[in-house]
């Protein structure tokens, strides 16, 4: 087992050489532990989320729910649940959402990715460390769209022939310009801004695209 990189700035580990067996273990033991275990092939990662990276989860995954009653699409959101394809690669989202395949996971208790499909939307934050490498671990569970937030911009990210392209457009939600969220995301830390006025905000300029 060797340690490749120790950043406590970012509270991040990143280790190669382990084992699906260490991983699945480490898994169980950490459960309990605000940790995100990010596993690709024989290298894993630990990190330790800081307030800032939770806020702009918790403020995107608001956002998306709140697209999605504007709109009348139905979602179901699952967090930060653990995906995993066996041997090869496991990940906990910042933010997942089902959307085109909703019906087939909603009620369920306990996901397998060799049966259900994986979320149709993963929402990950790059302000303390970037996802970049997260994108392969994606790809090995199939999930088509992936939005990154890196403190300035919100870029779309959709699975062709195995690899992230970005684009302009959201699958889950074409009729609202997604990238131009960014804009409020920079006024989510303002001391000044109240989180219900910004979410306020949001709503009615999510109501202006659709008018448009």
């Amino acid at each position: 087992m060797a340690i490749d990189t120790l950043t406590p700035l970012e509270q991040r580990i990143e280790l190669s050489g382990i084992s699906w067996e260490t991983y699945e273990r480490l898994l169980a033991e950490l459960r309990d532990r605000r940790l995100r275990l990010t596993y690709y092939r024989g290298n894993l990662e630990i990190m330790a989320p800081s307030p800032e990276h939770e806020f702009y989860k918790k403020i995107i995954g608001r956002f998306v729910e709140t697209l999605a009653e504007e709109l009348k699409v139905k979602i179901y959101p699952l967090g930060s649940t653990t995906f995993k394809r066996p041997e090869l690669s496991g990940v906990e989202p910042d933010e997942c959402f089902y959307i085109q395949n909703r019906r087939s996971v909603q009620g369920k208790k306990r996901l397998d990715l060799n049966t259900d499909p994986p979320p149709d939307l993963v929402i990950e934050i790059d302000i303390t460390s970037s996802s970049e490498n997260r994108l392969a671990v994606y790809a090995d569970l199939e999930v088509l769209e992936v939005w990154r937030y890196d403190g300035k911009f919100l870029k779309i990210y959709q699975l062709q022939n195995r690899q992230y392209i970005q684009v302009h457009e959201s699958l889950a939600f074409p009729e609202v310009a997604i990238t131009e969220i960014a804009q409020f995301l920079q006024q989510a830390m303002d001391a000044n801004i109240d989180y219900l006025d910004l979410i306020r905000s949001f709503r009615q300029w999510i109501e202006s695209q659709v008018q448009e």
